[in-house]
């Protein structure tokens, strides 16, 4: 069974269906109500479980309602929580999340015990490290835990996948850590200050984040697909035709998955197949964690698959 350490944020969201996302300054109102577990790190961590990883994964939530309800909600799904680790003085991280009726998201985060996960929290995994194959992580906890991390896995021969969501600035000696990048559009155009809005674009900028130090990058590009930037290789994947009710965890479904296939040996075109494939399930369903499909559904799911092409 291929064996994927997550490191990252562990949420409960408040999500609110709404017929469309309020303009600034305006109340939209009817909407409906649901509260469910998230943050990128425990859905990435599910969604790696769910497409057949084992894995071990690694959050902090606090000493809270909502920290003793994301450990049972996680207990439930079967993923082990022994790698949580509890803040008494901070509470757990809360996500509020709109959506309309087409899927679009706004969301807003208070990352609560998200933020004081320490370099020192980060060495209790050590044992983790040196048992999995695939490290993945994101940027929902402090960047100097996520440079630990990496530094770790290097040094354990881990494969390090980094998922640079949200959005924010990274350095280029923690870049050179990652073997494989995973940004969307908005995140792969702030680090490398390229405009990201089609195929072409995407691998003028995955061209320019090898150059800052990544091994390899693949900007997904929703409905557009995605685009895998080698050394000397470009490739586009085509999306899945689905219809979209929620994109909450899209991303945290692609990166779970293709986490499960690297760490499952799986050739990378093959990986980013299954892995776009179980992003594009997610988006059909509402919720987070509620939404990331199983190994059975992904596999049906490829039956319909297209074909990537070489640029």
């Amino acid at each position: 069974m291929p064996k994927v350490v997550v490191i990252g944020s562990a949420n409960v969201d408040l999500t609110v269906k709404v017929e469309r996302l309020p303009e600034t300054g305006e109340t939209v109102s009817g909407g409906e109500l649901y509260t469910s577990c998230g943050g990128k790190g425990a859905n990435q961590a599910v969604a790696a479980l769910r497409a057949g990883a084992e894995v071990r994964f690694f959050a902090k939530v606090g000493r809270d309602k909502n920290g003793e309800d994301i450990i049972k909600h996680l207990k439930a799904i079967g993923l082990s929580t022994d790698g949580i680790l509890r803040d008494a003085s901070l509470p757990s991280g809360l996500a509020l999340i709109m959506v309309d009726r087409a899927g679009n998201n706004a969301i807003a985060v208070a990352p609560g015990s998200n933020r004081s996960f320490t370099e020192q929290d980060i060495q209790r995994a050590q044992a983790a490290l040196a048992w999995g194959e695939v490290l993945l992580l994101q940027l929902e906890i402090p960047l100097p835990a996520v440079y630990e991390a990496l530094h770790l896995a290097k040094a354990y021969d881990l494969v390090t996948i980094l998922n640079p969501a949200p959005a924010c600035p990274v350095p280029r000696e923690l870049l050179s850590l990652v073997d494989i990048l995973t940004p969307n559009e908005t995140e792969a155009a702030l680090l490398t200050e390229i405009t990201v809005e089609d195929p072409d674009q995407a691998a003028r900028c995955g061209k320019k984040l090898i150059e800052m130090g990544c091994a390899q990058v693949i900007i997904t590009l929703g409905d557009k697909g995605c685009c895998w930037v080698d050394k000397g290789t470009v490739r586009v994947f085509p999306s899945f035709p689905v219809t979209g009710v929620d994109s909450t965890a899209a991303g945290d479904a692609f990166n779970g998955a293709l986490a499960c296939a690297i760490a499952g040996k799986r050739p990378m075109s093959e990986a980013i197949r299954f892995a776009s494939a179980a992003g594009a399930l997610s988006v059909t369903r509402k919720g987070a964690q509620d939404s990331l499909p199983a190994l059975e559904e992904i596999t049906r799911l490829l039956k319909k698959e297209g074909s990537a092409r070489d640029m």
